[in-house]
């Protein structure tokens, strides 16, 4: 029999204990209020768990050895191949072994009370939370509720997928061992990250994808690393679908695609987008319907098909779930500008929603940053050209080769790579910068900045590069622009 074992009143109630849950608990604490957190599996989420940590650590250590093989003395100090069972240990340390205890002590050191069950609204800004053992606790919200209960993978309508048992994002993070055949399907971000991972570990890797490779970035991006996977062994089918899967007795999967071909494989991994974490919190009490991405306002309240904040305006969403920016680090920004928009709220004070103002997100939609830890790596921040393009921007773009750069010569033989400015005409400022090439990551804050900053160009002559390093890509960017512009 379910029994309902407290009540507990609180200024804030998060559902979702991830990086993005976390934070907007920890700003909204730290502007004097008090918060409780709702979990239902691990604390730190997907990202900890299953998501950016495992899998850069799966990407780190190939990437080294690379790194080394591209210089001739450090090259012949380099030989086997990599130790898989140490890669994956190390894997397993970087995603706690599974294991929130430490996350779970940093909640209580920062003062925030953590509820483990499922949460649902059950009215108005009162979440009921049902632990395994069928015990609810009842949290009464005083200012707020916010949902951050993030995504999880879609899965698409491919006859006899169910069947097969396909890997997700998460059984590919988390893998006891290296199949010997690994057919992915998806050929965004995480298909390209595994594809890039598993090859390196051992597997023979088939990517198909219904597009292009990484269809959310620059094409020369694209391109690169699509060169990349198939010198690196990689077979990859681009703008065709897979249609059937099935899995004999032998427990080999067999894929066909739409342009007739088969792909035999040990394990599928199914990478074809995301889908929100709404399905069952009770969101049809309040007219909004369970499944669907949140729509949100400018200071992240969830509005209804009207635009309206639902209920009077009590509750919000951030992270994945309002769709801005599925990427942790922005779904962090928004929950500190959120937890912070919260505490002025409850003491009164007026938001500042202006453009880059304290509770605005404005980031999400004019300097959205990403790195793809591919081989070669992704960097981009801001608009591309095509997405500059189509919202009516008078642009210019202009191109360098990365490789001719001193510092990326001096950085690996034969370096190959490329970087793009994408320049507002009439303000004459970087509205778009990607980058291609090994390391390049370490390139992207500082296109950030200078959007975020929106710093004219003619003072970005005056921010000189060091030499002799790959950032004097910028040095070329401008020179290659004119500095009569």
């Amino acid at each position: 029999m379910t029994n309902t074992s407290q009540e507990v009143t609180v200024d804030v109630v998060i559902i979702g204990a991830g990086p993005v849950g976390e934070n907007v608990a920890d700003r909204a604490v730290q502007g004097g209020l008090s918060a409780a957190i709702v979990e239902r599996e691990l604390v730190g989420g997907e990202c900890s768990y299953w998501a950016c940590m495992p899998t850069k650590a799966l990407l780190r250590d190939a990437a080294a050895v690379r790194a080394a093989r591209a210089l001739p003395a450090a090259g012949q100090a380099v030989s086997g191949d990599l130790d898989v069972a140490a890669v994956l240990g190390r894997r397993d340390r970087f995603a706690s072994d599974w294991s929130d205890t430490g996350q779970v002590e940093w909640l209580n050191h920062a003062g925030i009370t953590l509820v483990r069950g499922h949460g649902r609204i059950t009215g108005t800004r009162t979440v009921t939370i049902t632990d395994p053992d069928g015990t609810t606790t009842v949290l009464q919200a005083r200012h707020a509720v916010v949902i951050a209960t993030g995504s999880s993978a879609r899965m698409p309508p491919i006859r006899g997928l169910d069947d097969v048992a396909p890997w997700t994002s998460r059984e590919a993070s988390s893998a006891r061992t290296i199949p010997d055949r690994l057919a992915i399907i998806g050929g965004g971000v995480v298909g390209s990250e595994m594809a890039t991972a598993f090859n390196a570990l051992g597997s023979q890797v088939t990517l198909i994808s219904q597009t292009r490779l990484l269809p959310g970035v620059e094409r020369f991006a694209s391109d690169h690393v699509a060169a990349a996977l198939r010198t690196a062994g990689v077979v990859v089918h681009l703008d065709v679908d897979a249609t059937e899967a099935r899995r004999d007795n032998s427990g080999t999967v067999h894929l066909t695609i739409s342009d007739g071909t088969t792909v035999a494989a040990d394990e599928v991994l199914v990478a074809t987008g995301r889908t929100p974490n709404t399905k069952d919190l009770g969101l049809d009490h309040l007219g909004l319907t369970p499944g669907d991405w949140l729509d949100v306002d400018d200071a992240l309240a969830v509005v209804d098909d009207d635009g309206k904040p639902v209920d009077g305006g009590w509750l919000y969403a951030a992270g994945d779930v309002n769709k801005r920016a599925l990427l942790t680090h922005h779904g962090k920004y928004q929950a500190r500008a959120l937890g912070d928009a919260i505490a002025a709220r409850a003491h009164g004070e007026t938001l500042d929603l202006s453009a880059w103002g304290r509770h605005a997100v404005t980031a999400d939609e004019r300097a959205i940053t990403q790195v793809i830890f591919t081989d070669p790596e992704v960097a981009a921040v801001g608009l591309s050209a095509e997405a500059a393009s189509a919202a009516g921007i008078g642009i210019r773009v202009v191109d360098h080769d990365l490789g001719a750069v001193a510092g990326a010569a001096l950085h690996a033989d034969g370096y190959r790579g490329q970087a793009r400015m994408i320049i507002d005409e009439d303000r004459n400022i970087l509205i778009g910068f990607t980058a291609v090439g090994p390391d390049v990551a370490e390139l992207l804050h500082a296109a950030t900045i200078a959007i975020t900053g929106e710093v004219p160009l003619n003072r970005l002559w005056h921010a000189v590069p060091a030499y002799p390093t790959i950032s004097e890509i910028w040095l070329r960017l401008l020179e290659a622009d004119g500095r009569d512009r």
